[in-house]
């Protein structure tokens, strides 16, 4: 089904003409597809959820996260956890536009990136005009969580959805206008994004009131916005601007091809990579806004490993375990030479640059050379899955907050082209994991997640680097924001106020 495209310029005429509108303005990276059933990024996500209603949703207040209920209200759910049922609550919508919504993405003619998300489901249907059944192959504990994500869309028969705004304007690769389909007093009638890739020209719009929010510090205004005492600048505080920080669901790591045979087969190498990582080190480049990572998962998330990263940054372990590996002070005895290793980085920005230099300082440490090769995205992501690489740097942003989210990553039945880049294979892991799915209580559920965190822990598939922070700006005409690892749709809470 083609989305009403044309639809949204019959609607540009009336923007200009919405005399008074309160308008939220923000940047954001390059939006692709508005069709939630072809979503690809979190900023694809971001916008389309301001147009659609997905059939669960995140309550925005509630901390520890919890769901509610949005196109349809909280499932009831058999005593054997396979049969969901659904009452649709939006009044535009029915039972059969759920059905439809859901199954055009496993519908192989729609070819959706999205459509793992019902590979568990076994059938969708409409059991009256208000109630749908959903009915899975197995228990999945997280399924509910699955139908809070925006591809989790509702459309009407048109295509069009029933979420707070409509899209009115969309320059490609410029700006997108979205205009609250029912104005609210108190609330922002309009939402802006623009595209603005300079991190210094965004910086410069926050502080001349042309944004209202400013979803990333960059690291080089890091200085000029935070202290030595890590607290907002007097001067911005001031005017009202609000700085958070909160830890996200963002992983980020050099991950090592399984296949490569340098380093698939050595266990002791890849442990000497994590325990070489100089994390301070690391954690002084980024300007202390990022978090310590001793595994995938991050704290906070049931089924978390909360015990210390035996690899974590240890030269004189780093030292002896290379040593062990078989290249002592970095040499490899069959060559007299420096092992040489390649990381392969899918952006040539000058950030990606200048911390793949320091990675490779870290290494010169234990005698390990590292070249950097740079590709675009594409490239990158196709040479990944072919295996053709040896480390690259990668990230994984979590759906839904369960371990079961980031484990994935190390399933066997996941290898490229799915999450599990690295094609690590382990069959103790994979019944662990399998395990923790069909298991009757989180208790045990989670007893199984640990097990599977410290196989990667010994086995280190990855470099593990650190968890993201969120560190975001917020002008005095914002109120009711709350940060979030899940902030799609989130500009529907945010009120509107008078500037200092």
């Amino acid at each position: 089904m083609r989305l009403p495209v044309l639809a949204f310029g019959l609607v540009l005429a009336f923007l200009p003409f919405c005399a008074g509108a309160v308008a939220f303005t923000r940047s954001m990276e390059r939006v692709s597809t508005m069709d939630p059933a072809q979503g690809r990024s979190v900023y694809d996500a971001k916008a389309q959820r301001l147009v659609y209603k997905s059939v669960l949703e995140v309550d925005y207040d509630a901390r520890p996260y919890r769901i509610a209920p949005c196109a349809c209200d909280l499932p009831e759910v058999s005593d054997d956890g396979l049969v969901y049922r659904f009452r649709v609550l939006d009044p535009e919508l029915c039972a059969g536009d759920v059905v439809r919504s859901l199954e055009r993405l496993r519908d192989p003619r729609t070819v959706s990136p999205n459509g793992w998300m019902l590979s568990g489901v076994d059938t969708i249907s409409a059991l009256d005009d208000r109630n749908v059944e959903i009915r899975l192959k197995s228990r999945c504990h997280y399924f509910p969580w699955l139908m809070t994500m925006p591809a989790a869309a509702v459309m009407k028969p048109d295509g069009s959805g029933t979420g707070a705004f409509e899209l009115v304007k969309w320059w490609k690769n410029h700006e997108m206008v979205f205009a609250r389909r029912k104005p609210e007093k108190g609330f922002f009638d309009t939402v802006r994004y623009l595209v603005v890739d300079d991190v210094s020209t965004q910086w410069l719009m926050f502080l001349k009131g042309e944004m209202d929010f400013l979803g990333e510090i960059s690291r080089d205004n890091w200085d000029a916005v935070v202290g030595r005492d890590g607290r907002l600048d007097p001067a911005l505080e001031a005017k009202g601007v609000r700085m958070y920080s909160a830890p996200t669901l963002e992983t980020m790591y050099l991950g090592i091809n399984m296949r490569d045979p340098v380093l698939g087969s050595n266990r002791k190498l890849r442990q000497a990579l994590n325990a070489a990582f100089d994390y301070p080190a690391w954690e002084r480049f980024y300007s202390g806004r990022i978090i310590e990572a001793g595994g995938p998962v991050p704290s906070g998330i049931d089924g978390y490993l909360d015990e210390p990263f035996e690899y974590s940054f240890d030269l004189e372990k780093a030292k002896r375990l290379i040593a062990e590996a078989g290249y002592p002070g970095g040499i490899d005895p069959k060559t007299g030479r420096r092992l040489v290793l390649t990381l392969t980085i899918g952006r040539a920005s000058q950030d990606s640059r200048e911390s793949g230099e320091l990675v490779a300082a870290f290494y010169e440490r234990i005698g390990v050379k590292l070249e950097l090769a740079f590709q675009t995205w594409d490239a990158f992501l196709k040479s990944v899955n072919e295996g053709r690489v040896q480390l690259y740097r990668m990230g994984w942003v979590g759906d839904y907050p369960d371990a079961q989210n980031f484990l994935q990553l190390f399933h066997s039945r996941n290898k490229s082209p799915g999450p599990n880049h690295s094609d690590y294979e382990s069959a103790e892991f994979d019944r662990e994991y399998d395990l923790a799915l069909s298991a009757a209580s989180d208790e045990e559920r989670n007893k199984h997640w640990r097990r599977c965190q410290k196989l990667l822990r010994e086995d280190c598939p990855w470099v593990f680097t650190h968890f993201n922070k969120s560190n975001s700006l917020v002008r005095p005409t914002v109120g009711n924001y709350v940060p979030s690892v899940f902030p799609y749709g989130a500009e529907e809470h945010y009120t509107a106020l008078e500037d200092k």
